[in-house]
């Protein structure tokens, strides 16, 4: 059975590794057809957010988020592999089937259809939710926390944004995107898995508890009388604070900024509109995070 794995794999195949190259009831590599096993049939269900919940799991794709889910603690069941992949990530795949973790080497037919991207990687993995409860963010000094935010490419680059400057967790909140969301996983590049992330909270409830822990509630928004360059914003910046962004389009209703102890608005100095949501938020958090590196 080892040989014939390795031979319709097109290689030396890892100790656990298994070939499946059917789609659906379609050829397979060619004149062989075969109806995908229970583990490729799993893994395409969580393309859909329904079965993503029920299972309380979800795909982690390429091989940047696969190392990062390994690495850093995730509950990885499965990866799945093409044999090009496998070869130019041999070492990783290699970690991932010595650590007991079912290896699939799957087609790029299969492949394509699972990673639901333009040019996949060849690399995808299954991974049980890694989100913690609201209560488990304890003595947190910088929040992000998104309030309806809808799309997932937007709302994972805050997240990989809120990980690279020293954030401490990240605030799904009411109508927000699932974090589990594959745009959302990829637009993250791995920090999905480097800190606290909540899921579906409700706002009322998430701006409650943080400022119970401590935090300033404060509201990114465009309208506001204060910016970022006010020296009164710029000295209460060093303080625990969890800034909130609003939906892309509308940016946050004023029923919502009223939550917040403050608004503050990112400062234009050309002539842009405004900034999207990424880079508002990427302006608010590094200047949080210099004020409270300066102050320590």
């Amino acid at each position: 059975m080892t040989e014939r794995i390795a031979r319709l794999a097109g290689g030396d195949a890892p100790p656990n590794a298994r070939y499946y190259g059917g789609h659906r009831s379609g050829p397979a590599g060619g004149s062989r057809g075969v109806v995908p096993p229970g583990p490729v049939k799993a893994a395409r269900r969580l393309t859909k957010r329904a079965f993503r919940q029920r299972e309380r799991a979800f795909l982690a794709e390429g091989p940047q988020a696969v190392a990062e889910a390994f690495r850093y603690g995730a509950h990885v069941t499965d990866l799945f592999v093409t044999v090009p992949a496998r070869s130019r990530h041999h070492d990783l795949v290699a970690e991932i089937a010595a650590a007991g973790i079912p290896v699939h080497v799957v087609s790029g037919e299969i492949m394509d259809e699972l990673a639901q991207t333009v040019t996949p990687q060849g690399l995808l993995a299954i991974c049980g939710f890694v989100d913690v409860p609201l209560a488990e963010i304890t003595k947190p000094q910088l929040v992000a926390l998104l309030a309806n935010v809808r799309d997932p490419g937007n709302a994972g680059t805050v997240l990989r944004t809120a990980d690279a400057a020293g954030a401490h967790a990240v605030v799904f909140a009411d109508a927000s995107v699932d974090p589990y969301n594959g745009k959302c996983v990829r637009a993250s590049a791995g920090s999905l898995f480097h800190l606290p992330v909540v899921a579906a909270a409700g706002l009322e409830e998430a701006v409650d508890a943080l400022r119970q822990a401590g935090l300033r509630i404060v509201a990114a928004d465009g309208r506001a009388g204060r910016s970022l360059d006010d020296p009164e914003v710029q000295a209460r910046l060093a303080e625990p604070t969890a800034w909130m962004f609003g939906n892309e389009a509308w940016g946050i209703p004023p029923e919502l900024v009223a939550l917040a102890d403050e608004p503050v608005a990112v400062p234009i100095y050309g002539r842009a509109e405004s900034l999207n949501l990424a880079a508002a938020a990427a302006v608010c958090l590094y200047a949080s995070a210099r004020a409270q590196r300066m102050r320590t």
